[in-house]
């Protein structure tokens, strides 16, 4: 991306931009839609500069994020006074304590959730927040309740840190219909009615990928002008592809659909060549790469996991909505996977989603194991 040109153009499409331009086609809106998700593209902002530790302009990331929620607008190259985190507004509000010298430093994963809980709370356009990091689903208060309910991964491969691996914050939005007390049974839904969903990858680049249930689009933050911008329009996975993407460290525990499929990426039978192996073990980096490039993204069941490892609400689901409306296709082994119900919110799915074709493949070898 060419930062310097950028900021001479007048014609980018800003996911702000973007975002108004979708409301614009719903007279009826109200606009608490784009509010929300502004809100959330403030999270992803904050969390990529928390794990880049980069610095922007002279302003530390916590007093840069304190002076955008509760001081005058932020403006690229504005030097604020640099303030001991402990006396940032927002290091308080969210509860930081200890200093870098060593007592209680919050870890990046924690703090990432830490920061999309006040920030959707914040935007009094949510009733129910479910996240990873936390056991119980996060019931908002009356007075800053709305009609939506949010699920979210807020730092999904985390483990992968230490090592420069991209990680990312995946999300998945519903809305809640009845003007009741909010319950479970609102986020306990299949995938297939939700209203958005979307993930944030933090890497070489922050790469924000968005649907709002017409089509994918993915936005790369630019640091010169703090805004995330559209580079990659109405996004479609290759109808087939060449790579394949799983663990192969559980080959002995897989079932046999599994097993064989995989055996028939590495050793086809039908003259074609065989397919690449691709695994990064970052699902965000993992499915980010198959939905530009194509093939099939596999975390089956197995013998340890029966269940499968990934979680239905905040990763399987959200990435299924994504595939589809790239499309391709999401199955977990025996139905569609935007068709499950969950019954829990944490509870645990097997996956095989990407290219149509290549999950028709695998679709195929359950159906004949059934048989």
């Amino acid at each position: 991306m060419d930062h310097e040109a950028d900021s001479h153009r007048t014609d980018l499409m800003t996911i702000t931009r973007y975002v108004l331009n979708e409301q614009s086609r719903h007279p009826e809106s109200r606009g608490d839609f784009t509010i929300l998700l502004s809100h959330i593209v403030l999270g992803c902002k904050f969390v990529c500069t928390a794990v880049n530790k980069e610095v922007v302009g002279q302003c530390d990331p916590l007093d840069w994020l304190d002076h955008y929620l509760f001081g005058d607008s932020w403006k690229r190259n504005r030097e604020f006074p640099r303030k001991n985190k402990m006396e940032a507004g927002l290091a308080k509000l969210i509860g930081l304590a200890g200093e870098t010298n060593g007592e209680e430093q919050k870890k990046l994963d924690v703090l990432s959730n830490e920061v999309f809980i006040k920030a959707l709370v914040s935007s009094g356009r949510t009733c129910i927040l479910v996240s990873e990091e936390d056991e119980e689903a996060t019931i908002v208060e009356p007075s800053k309740r709305g009609r939506y309910c949010v699920v979210f991964d807020p730092l999904d491969g985390s483990s992968n840190i230490d090592c420069g691996v991209s990680i990312g914050t995946i999300f998945g939005i519903y809305m809640v219909k009845d003007g009741g007390e909010p319950t479970l049974d609102n986020v306990l839904q299949p995938g297939k009615n939700m209203l958005a969903a979307g993930y944030c990858m933090y890497g070489s680049s922050c790469t924000l990928v968005l649907s709002t249930g017409t089509g994918v689009n993915g936005f790369t933050l630019d640091p010169s002008l703090g805004e995330f911008i559209l580079t990659h329009p109405n996004i479609k996975i290759p109808k087939k592809g060449k790579i394949y993407s799983v663990n192969e460290g559980n080959t002995k525990n897989w079932d046999a659909p599994t097993a064989k499929y995989v055996e028939k990426c590495k050793f086809p039978k039908d003259g074609s060549s065989p397919k690449s192996l691709r695994y990064i073990g970052s699902m965000v980096a993992d499915v980010h790469r198959t939905l530009l490039y194509g093939g099939i993204f596999l975390y089956p069941a197995d013998k340890k996991s029966p269940n499968g490892k990934l979680r239905v609400l905040y990763e399987v689901f959200p990435m299924s909505f994504l595939m589809e409306q790239a499309g391709g296709q999401a199955f977990t082994g025996k139905q569609r996977a935007l068709d499950l119900v969950p019954k829990n919110i944490h509870e645990r799915s097997p996956i095989f989603l990407g290219s149509y074709d290549d999950v028709e493949e695998i679709k195929a070898l359950y159906a004949a194991e059934e048989k």
